[in-house]
C-alpha cells in the first residue's frame, strides 16, 4: 500500500521495496520546504537563502554518518548509489593508473551491475583486471577465497553489504578484516543495506561506501559516497570543483536533505520497523508454501533482508505469473535496472541454478508501509495465479 492515508484501488499492492521504497511523507514534507521555501544554492554564500542551505546540507552529512557511523566530512552526496558506485571505482582506479603495478579488481559475482559493468568496462579498456570472488549455491561468500585473492594483491575489493534479488546479507565486517590486514581499499555497495541492518563504517574497515535515498523511503535521484580519511580518489566529474573537488556540480539540496532526513528517521525507527517486516514476509512465505506445491526459496534464509523473499516455481515461467497479477500486485523478475531486458539472472546464473529455476524466480520486496491484509491478499493472487497457468499449461500438453 502507499505511505498515504487511505489506500487507493487503483493500484495494486506494492511488494517491489528492493527496486524501490515510497518516499516517507515526512521526508517529503521537509524536501518540500527546501523546494518552495529555502530553496538558495548551497554554493551561494553571499545571502542568507545561500547560508540555509548550506546549513541543511551539512546536517544531512551529520544525519547519514550517524546512520552508519562515519564521520560527517567522510559524506560526498552523489546522485545515487550508481554514481557512487563508478566514482569509488573509476576514481581509485584512475588514481592507481599512474603507478607501474598490478591493477586488479576482486568482486563478488552476484554485485548491483553498477558494480559488475563498472568494472568490466576499466577491463576493456586494459585498465584492470577482474576476478570473481566464489560463492556457492546459495550465494554465500567463501571468506577463504577472499583472503586468498587479497594475500596474491589486489587494487580494490567490492563486496556488497545486502544483495539485491536474493536479499543475502554479507560479513561486510570479516571482508573489512581482511581487507585491512592486506591494505587492500574496500567498496561496500549498502545500498540495500542502509537504513535496514546496523552498519559501522569506521570499525569495519570499508574505504568507500555507497547509499542511495530512494531504497529507504527518501527520493531518487540522491545517495552518498562514504570516503574514508586519507584516501584519494580521481574525480569523474569536473566543473566548479564542488565537494572537495571530488563531485562538482550543483548541490540538489532538496535531495539531499530527502537522504538526511530518511537516515535520521531510520536510525529512530529500523530495529522496530525491520522486526515487523520480517514477521510479514515469514507469513507471506508460509502462505505461499503451503499453496503453491513445488516452491523453493532462494538464497540465504538463514541471514538475509527482512524484507526480501526471493522464490522460484520450476515449472512455471516468471514471465507467465507477471503477465498474469500485474495489475494487481507488483512485483519483479529481477533487478530493477535489467527487469526490462529479457536476459536471465545474472545473480541466478552466478549461483549455477537449473535452468528451470532461474526462469521460475520471482524477487518479493516488503517495507515498512506493507499491511497484513495485503501479504494475505498478495499470498491469494500469487497462489491463484500459478494454479490457473498450471491449469493451462497442462491442458496444453
Amino acid at each position: 500500500m502507499l505511505p498515504t492515508d487511505t489506500p487507493s484501488q487503483n493500484y495494486p499492492i506494492y511488494l517491489d521495496c528492493h527496486s524501490t521504497t515510497p518516499v516517507d511523507k515526512r521526508v517529503a514534507e521537509l524536501m518540500l520546504h527546501y523546494m518552495t521555501k529555502a530553496f538558495g544554492n548551497a554554493s551561494s554564500i553571499d545571502h542568507s537563502y545561500g547560508d540555509e542551505a548550506e546549513q541543511a546540507v551539512s546536517q544531512a552529512a551529520i544525519h547519514v554518518a550517524k546512520l552508519i557511523r562515519a564521520s560527517p566530512k567522510e559524506v560526498i552526496f552523489t546522485s545515487g548509489a550508481t554514481e557512487s558506485i563508478n566514482l569509488a571505482i573509476q576514481g581509485s582506479i584512475l588514481e592507481k593508473t599512474t603507478n607501474k603495478t598490478r591493477l586488479c579488481i576482486a568482486v563478488l559475482p552476484i554485485e548491483h551491475k553498477a558494480v559488475l559493468d563498472t568494472c568490466y568496462a576499466l577491463a576493456k579498456k586494459g585498465l584492470a583486471e577482474v576476478i570473481n570472488l566464489q560463492i556457492d549455491s546459495k550465494g554465500r561468500l567463501d571468506l577463504d577465497h577472499v583472503e586468498k585473492v587479497c594475500a596474491l594483491g589486489v587494487s580494490l575489493l567490492c563486496v556488497m553489504a545486502a544483495n539485491n534479488e536474493i536479499g543475502n546479507i554479507y560479513p561486510i565486517q570479516e571482508v573489512g578484516k581482511i581487507a585491512q590486514k592486506y591494505n587492500i581499499p574496500f567498496l561496500c555497495d549498502a545500498s540495500q543495506a542502509v537504513g535496514k541492518i546496523p552498519l559501522n563504517f569506521e570499525e569495519w574497515g570499508i574505504t568507500y561506501l555507497a547509499i542511495s535515498a530512494h531504497k529507504l523511503y527518501g527520493p531518487k535521484g540522491s545517495g552518498a559516497l562514504v570516503v574514508r580519511k586519507g584516501y584519494q580518489l580521481n574525480p569523474i566529474l569536473f566543473g566548479g570543483g564542488h565537494q572537495k573537488g571530488l563531485r562538482s556540480g550543483t548541490l540538489n539540496v532538496p535531495g539531499i536533505v530527502g537522504l538526511g532526513e530518511a537516515c535520521r528517521l531510520r536510525l529512530l525507527e529500523m530495529e522496530e520497523d525491520e522486526w515487523a517486516i520480517a514477521y510479514l514476509r515469514d507469513k507471506l512465505q508460509s502462505l505461499l508454501l503451503n499453496n503453491i506445491p513445488g516452491l523453493l526459496i532462494n538464497g540465504d534464509v538463514s541471514s538475509r533482508l527482512s524484507g526480501n523473499l526471493h522464490i522460484s516455481i520450476p515449472d512455471v515461467p516468471n514471465s507467465a505469473i507477471i503477465a498474469r497479477v500485474r495489475s494487481k500486485l507488483a512485483i519483479s523478475t529481477g533487478a530493477a535496472c535489467s527487469s526490462g531486458v529479457e536476459t536471465p539472472s545474472h545473480v541466478l546464473q552466478a549461483l549455477d541454478l537449473p535452468k528451470e529455476l532461474i526462469e521460475g524466480g520471482l524477487r518479493i520486496g516488503l517495507g515498512k508501509f506493507t499491511k497484513i491484509k495485503e501479504i494475505e491478499q498478495a499470498a491469494e493472487i500469487l497462489s491463484s495465479a500459478v494454479y490457473l497457468i498450471r491449469q493451462i499449461m497442462c491442458s496444453q500438453s
